[in-house]
């Protein structure tokens, strides 16, 4: 199932960005943040997408170890769950950071903590939701496979930029996955460049995906990028 992030569209009201997609994606995933904040699921309802849903993540920390910044990372999230349940959408989450360098083990514990609260969550309100691997960010959990015991039991979204930044595409390729963002960069930046502009071989990736069909969002920075990487995977997945 392929589709497109309206991060592409990020600079325009959401509205805006569902009209643009519409002609050329059944599939959707909304970045439920800054334009895109979804407050109900009333707009998502007007356009015959199959959604998924990114959650906030500026400013959003579920391994906060301050309990008021942990508790309001994980209401912000439900939030986007209760929406998500509306529209039959799964949902994208990033796995919180630590606040300092050696500040790591005491973060980790509560992100397991806020992982079993959204996980209880999921069941109430009948979602799923898959936590995705972070860039090259010191403080980030789930930058490679080796954080994977941190999420047992969860879902991995694998970014396939993220991990090309952190040299271990390869690695996570061999570990399952429930769904993909796909998007380029050239190893030092997570630039979200149209796929085949940066340095990523991305033959593996399209290995993977002819054997493991599973949800593949293309996040990159401009519709531009989104259309040519559009026409490139489909060209490969022929």
């Amino acid at each position: 199932m392929l589709g497109v992030s309206t991060n592409c569209l990020h600079h325009v009201p959401l509205e805006e960005a569902l009209e643009q997609l519409a002609p050329i994606t059944g599939v959707v995933e909304v970045m439920d943040d800054g334009l895109h904040y979804l407050e109900s699921a009333s707009l998502l309802e007007q356009f015959s997408f199959d959604y998924s849903l990114h959650a906030p993540a500026k400013g959003v920390n579920i391994a906060s170890q301050l309990p008021p910044i942990r508790r309001a990372s994980v209401e912000v999230i439900a939030a986007s769950f209760a929406i998500a349940a509306e529209v039959d959408a799964p949902v994208v989450i990033h796995p919180g950071y630590a606040s300092w360098e050696g500040g790591k083990d005491g973060a980790a514990a509560w992100m397991r903590t806020s992982l079993a609260e959204l996980g209880e969550l999921t069941e109430e309100m009948g979602v799923t939701f898959v936590v995705e691997n972070m860039p090259r960010w010191p403080y980030f959990f789930l930058t490679t496979p080796e954080d994977l015991p941190l999420i047992d039991g969860y879902g991995l979204c694998l970014d396939v930029g993220h991990a090309h930044m952190n040299d271990c595409l390869e690695e996570f390729l061999s570990v399952p996955f429930r769904h993909l963002h796909l998007h380029d960069n050239h190893g030092h930046l997570d630039e979200h460049l149209a796929v085949g502009e940066g340095t990523i071989d991305f033959s593996p990736v399209f290995d993977r995906l002819r054997e493991n069909r599973v949800r593949c969002i293309i996040e990159v920075r401009d519709f531009a990028g989104a259309l040519a990487s559009l026409e490139a995977i489909k060209n490969q997945l022929k």
